[in-house]
């Protein structure tokens, strides 16, 4: 089972115009210190994101966990640690049938009412957002702000992954809500390596 670090990076294909691209802010996030990292794809064939997933684990090597969105298959394919599930996947108990008992599994959740089913299931981590605004979803679910946190916190005691609009300027705040891990996309992008540095210092 993955314990989680304070950051936990995504890597979302839609985000990166050239494949290249983003293997490079894979390497340069690992340089950095990044730890944990998911790998998203929305739009691709399993064949591509195989083969992505497959080069990701052959660059990070095993000084960084790898998480597949939304596959566990692709998870087992890739030789990945874990696999981590929104609301309209594989539940987490169907999903632990393909992965088995020694992977990771989170679930996103993003209302009381998912965290309570979530904290009933063999998730390992449950994540909660989105915590502010996100532009990495095109119809994302209503802010649930720090409160939201701290709501979630009360319900599990699973570990818990804050999501959505997290940047340099608020992962500290998010931290003090309750959340053990703040997951980041956008803040993570440019200068990845120099992202990844200035994170770590600010979460200590």
């Amino acid at each position: 089972m993955i314990i989680l670090p304070r950051l936990y990076g995504i890597l979302d294909r839609c985000l990166f115009p050239e494949t290249d691209s983003l293997y490079g802010s894979a390497k340069e996030m690992a340089a950095g210190g990044v730890t944990l990292l998911q790998y998203r794809n929305k739009s691709g064939n399993a064949r591509q994101m195989l083969d992505q997933a497959r080069e990701l684990k052959r660059l990070v090597g095993d000084s960084v966990k790898l998480i597949m969105n939304d596959r566990a298959d692709l998870c087992v394919a890739a030789g990945f640690d874990g696999v981590h599930l929104g609301q309209d996947d594989l539940s987490p108990e169907g999903a632990r049938t393909v992965i088995g008992e020694s992977l990771s599994i989170g679930v996103s959740t993003h209302n009381p009412k998912q965290v309570a089913a979530a904290d009933q299931t063999s998730a390992d981590y449950i994540a909660i957002g989105p915590v502010f605004a996100t532009s990495s979803k095109a119809n994302p679910d209503p802010a649930i702000g720090l409160e939201g946190i701290r709501e979630a916190r009360r319900i599990t005691r699973k570990p818990l992954v804050a999501i959505g609009g997290i940047t340099r300027a608020n992962c500290l705040s998010v931290v003090d809500a309750g959340a053990d891990s703040v997951a980041v996309i956008s803040d993570l992008i440019r200068e990845p390596r120099k992202s990844v540095e200035e994170f770590l210092r600010i979460l200590g």
